[in-house]
């Protein structure tokens, strides 16, 4: 059973700059595809970030391209998702996912427990 921890949340104000871990525990990290999501409050889940099983490709939300940055180390069973010019509609609860890279499927097989960002104006 594969097990997400987050951390790195905070409070920050607008501007300023949040990294986000997440480790990976319970399976062949290198095995699976790894991503971001987050939770506004009253909103619904939505994408963040993703990055392949090698890291060497990634992917972004159109809302955040340019401002986050996601990478991982395999050896360390752990991705990161940097968050810079933070803004107050970047609050939410953040969510790492890990996707099986063997799926047929782009749904996340795992989800950690979230981590709460909140920016103030």
């Amino acid at each position: 059973q594969v097990q997400l921890v987050e951390s790195g949340g905070g409070l920050v104000q607008a501007g300023g700059s949040l990294r986000l871990s997440c480790h990976f525990s319970g399976r062949t990290f290198s095995d699976y595809h790894m991503g971001w999501f987050r939770q506004p409050p009253g909103k619904e889940r939505e994408f963040v970030s993703a990055i392949t099983w090698s890291g060497g490709s990634s992917n972004y939300a159109d809302s955040v391209k340019g401002r986050f940055s996601i990478s991982r180390v395999n050896a360390l069973k752990t991705v990161y998702l940097q968050m810079n010019n933070l803004t107050p509609e970047d609050t939410a609860v953040y969510f790492c996912t890990a996707t099986f890279r063997y799926s047929s499927s782009d749904t996340p097989d795992y989800w950690g427990q979230g981590t709460q960002v909140t920016v103030s104006s």
